[in-house]
């Protein structure tokens, strides 16, 4: 006997949602409800079997039971919007697995089942339907079967006919009747007060239906039953008829088409499921990759390696000769610039694929492999579309040679098509967008994902054309990686002996420190353990507990600060722990990672901040702690190249501010910037009533804690924290500051409409970010996702603008022939090492590049300082 499948998808979705914990992919959707459907589908199709599949849903158009019964479904909570906006995810999901799907207006999903049901089962099919809601019992025969889904998603009780008798002691028809007597709840159908489940099944088992109930009202016994039956025997039958779910639903049905497998979409579905992160599915997909024009790997040639100049000579006269090629590279070192080198490079062209084993070839004859390769690395009109263009820079350059030709890096592509993914590796980027399995292993691996780089490019580009970040991507971003790995290679000289000499200082400092402490104490222990610290704070200085964790007391950097004024060792303790982490990261750290050329190395990071910012490793230069003065000395070991130059700080004057009162529009705020006013002193002056020349600095300070944390979304609770005032003062000086400058209110309540509306928000320059937190059901992480909302455009662009100056300095410096170059970048100050006959015309270079990067309504202003070493120019 054949068999249908009908699915109840409101139903199964809802139960879905509701027993899995949430889930996300890194774009931010919803994929719980999705996910949990998915795998239960699965599951039963495994089981059942299934020749025909027909999912049903509801909409949202009134029905008839709505027109007949105004009440009915009334205070049913509205849908989640983590679970609304999955409807159209299962829907594309239940398409390309070829169900089809059946929704009418006027009629609820449980009217389609029935009708479908009543049909199939006329033409001799067995039915399964499969949902959460016992409605459906009333539908079950011999040949219907009704799967109720229980306890989550896992565990499933099947009801025929018989099962129904066996449990409820009514046949499944007389199950509409129940309903009629004692309601639903749910449904908001009335039935008869006071009769509850157990009366109404015992009335049913007794006379078969309502109509016979009521005929019979004499003979029940209870008072309140009878007079409530007599008072209600109307609304009885007119629940009845609610509950009862139609069989004759005018539908035109073809079981043919609905049996037809030929559009299910093995290719697509795993595209859709590497988007949507649920790989552990991907193995449940049916095995059929032949009919959807996927070739496994084993198929294709053998990869052909080259390891002799003979070979690289005839293959690169193909190269010559092609429009684009396809790169990738196996690079090794990393961690040290001294030590990074190309091993291997793979390269796709129309039909051809091979990999180069440069390694070798240098090993054999260095020179002349390298004057092979600059035939095509170097020619600009051999377009190359790569993964990971800066580290391939860099290497080449290092044997000497310039690559040229770049037009596409689908690694940044995939970074500024959504940057909260992080980084991802080649195969990452081909699962989730071509839904492909990269096959193979070793070198067979590499080449089969540089193979697949030919269609993950074409789907990038189209993504990057659909979203309008072309500017971003080909007059910023790939530009950046050329600039980026300039700096990598320039690196920053360190003073050997100063290192040295400022760890002895350090040593010294901490030794002091740690008595101090002891002192406060009045003994000695481990400062570095938090058991022993707590103990001491909580037990013998008897501070207030803060916080506990499982092994103790807290002692975190929140716990300081609540106890910073409680005693002096607790100021004690955090400069020790600031000093110890200065000391291990920035001057034992440092001392690791000083290449042979007594230079720092670093290396930038341009696809890991969520923001769009730059990022170091090898080491961070991006947070050496300043705000005590052993920790700006670190800047003091970084020194100019040589006597005859210089360091030159760059730095952006209130780069956020500028950019929130271009953005807000808000004329108060672009008017204190363009009359060229101290910001802080202004905005102190208006949100506390006070001339300009009677400002505090207290006030001042007070004022700047303001703009900076209007910036980052704060609230007045985290002001009161940051400032030490109550809770309504801070909050007197936000509705001040707002009061001011309305259009920054405005421009901050707008911004979490658009975040919550389109789930992401941009910058000036077209860069996303993706906040699903702003929509999220928790209102701890939706406050958060509501703060990052507001700060993602201003912060995002603020990262534009310093790496768009970065590629525009870069460029007139090499465009002029000079020796002077950037070598760091730090937040919103660039460091240039500039030679001393070319100073005065890098300053006013550098200045104007930076202050016309873009035009904004307030003037971006830059301060440059001159010094021997970073410090100085600090």
């Amino acid at each position: 006997m054949e068999k249908l499948l009908i699915l109840d998808s409101n139903s199964l979705m809802n139960r879905a949602f509701y027993a899995l914990p949430p889930l996300t992919n890194s774009e931010g959707i919803h994929t719980n409800a999705v996910f949990g459907f998915t795998s239960m589908l699965f599951k039963i199709q495994e089981e059942i079997k299934a020749d025909y599949v027909v999912a049903t849903f509801d909409r949202k158009a009134p029905t008839f039971r709505h027109k007949e019964y105004k009440e009915y479904k009334a205070g049913r909570k509205s849908m989640p919007p983590e679970l609304f906006e999955q409807f159209p995810l299962i829907k594309e999901l239940l398409s390309l697995m070829a169900i089809d799907i059946m929704e009418i207006d006027g009629f609820e999903a449980d009217d389609l089942i029935g009708t479908l049901a009543v049909y199939a089962e006329s033409k001799g099919i067995e039915v399964y339907i499969v949902t959460g809601d016992r409605d459906a019992l009333q539908l079950a025969t011999d040949n219907v079967k009704v799967i109720i889904t229980k306890k989550g998603i896992t565990e499933k009780e099947i009801y025929d006919k018989d099962r129904m008798i066996e449990d409820f002691g009514v046949t499944p028809t007389q199950f509409i009747d129940v309903k009629g007597l004692m309601g639903d709840k749910s449904d908001n159908i009335p039935g008869v007060p006071g009769i509850g489940e157990k009366t109404a099944y015992k009335l049913i088992q007794t006379y078969g239906s309502v109509e016979t109930v009521l005929q019979n009202i004499e003979e029940i016994k209870g008072k309140k039953v009878k007079e409530n039956l007599y008072e209600y025997s109307e609304q009885a039958l007119f629940s009845k008829k609610l509950a009862t779910i139609k069989t004759d639903v005018p539908i035109e049905m073809d079981l043919d088409s609905i049996k037809s497998k030929e559009k299910y979409d093995v290719l697509a579905l795993k595209k859709l499921f590497f988007k949507l992160q649920f790989k552990t599915l991907i193995d449940r997909l049916p095995k059929n990759e032949e009919d959807q024009h996927e070739t496994p790997f084993d198929e294709y040639d053998v990869i052909e390696e080259i390891e002799d100049l003979k070979d690289l000579k005839s293959n690169i006269k193909g190269l010559k000769e092609n429009k684009a090629l396809y790169m990738s590279f196996d690079i090794i070192g990393q961690e040290l610039y001294s030590n990074i080198e190309i091993e291997s490079i793979y390269i796709d062209f129309e039909d051809k694929d091979f990999v180069i084993k440069l390694s070798k070839l240098l090993e054999k004859d260095r020179e002349n492999t390298i004057l092979v390769l600059k035939e095509f690395m170097e020619d600009n009109n051999i377009k190359k579309i790569c993964y990971d263009a800066k580290n391939a820079y860099t290497s080449f350059r290092k044997i000497g040679i310039t690559l040229e030709g770049i037009i596409f890096d689908v690694k940044i592509a995939n970074y500024i098509i959504d940057s909260t993914k992080g980084q991802q590796s080649l195969q990452e980027l081909i699962n989730e967008y071509l839904g492909r399995e990269v096959k193979g292993e070793g070198e067979g691996l590499k080449a089969h994902e540089n193979r697949l780089m030919v269609e993950l490019y074409e789907v990038l580009k189209a993504k990057i054309e659909e979203f309008n970040m072309e500017s971003l991507l080909y007059e910023m971003e790939l530009p950046l990686t050329k600039v980026l790995s300039y700096m990598e290679e320039e690196g920053f000289r360190i003073n050997r002996d100063m290192l040295d000499n400022l760890g002895e200082r350090f040593k010294l400092e901490l030794d002091k420190v740690q008595k101090e402490i002891y002192k406060f104490s009045e003994e000695e222990f481990n400062i570095n353990s938090p058991k022993q610290l707590g103990k001491i704070l909580f037990e013998k200085l008897d501070l207030p507990v803060i916080k506990r964790t499982k092994t103790g007391y807290s002692t975190n950097a929140e716990v300081l600060e609540a106890l910073s004024e409680k005693h002096p060792i607790i100021n004690k303790v955090t400069y020790h722990r600031q000093l110890a982490k200065i000391y291990s990261t920035y001057v034992e750290g440092l001392k690791s990672v000083i290449d042979s050329d007594d230079k720092i190395h670093s290396s930038f990071n341009q696809t890991v901040t969520t923001t769009g910012r730059l990022s170091s490793t090898e080491p961070n230069l991006q947070n050496i702690p300043i705000k005590y003065e052993m920790g700006r000395e670190i800047r003091k070991v970084f020194v100019s190249e040589s006597e005859d130059s210089v360091i030159l700080s760059a730095d952006y004057s209130q780069i956020e501010l500028r950019v929130l009162a271009h953005i807000s529009e808000d004329e108060n705020l672009i008017s204190a910037f363009n009359e060229h006013s101290d910001i802080h002193t202004k905005t102190a002056s208006e949100v506390f009533n006070t001339p300009m020349e009677e400002v505090t600095s207290l006030l001042r300070g007070r004022a700047k804690a303001v703009n900076f944390g209007i910036v980052y979304g704060i609230s007045d609770f985290s002001l009161s924290k940051d400032l030490k005032i109550s809770k309504k003062e801070a909050k007197q000086y936000m509705d001040a500051y707002f009061e001011r400058y309305p259009k920054v209110k405005k421009y901050m309540e707008d911004i979490v409409i658009t975040a919550k509306k389109d789930g992401y928000v941009t910058t000036l320059l077209n860069r996303r970010r993706y906040i699903p937190e702003a929509n999220a059901s928790n209102m701890i992480v939706r406050a958060s996702g509501e703060r990052l909302a507001m700060n993602a455009p201003i912060q995002g662009t603020a990262a534009d603008i310093i790496k768009l100056a970065m590629v525009n300095v870069q460029k007139e410096l090499y465009k002029r022939n000079m020796k002077s170059t950037l070598i760091l970048q730090v937040h919103d100050e660039l460091i240039l090492n500039v030679y001393n006959d070319e100073l005065e015309e890098v300053k006013n270079l550098v200045k104007r590049e930076m202050e016309e990067v873009l035009d904004l309504s307030v003037k971006l202003e830059v301060d440059i300082n001159v010094g021997k070493t970073w410090y100085e120019a600090k």
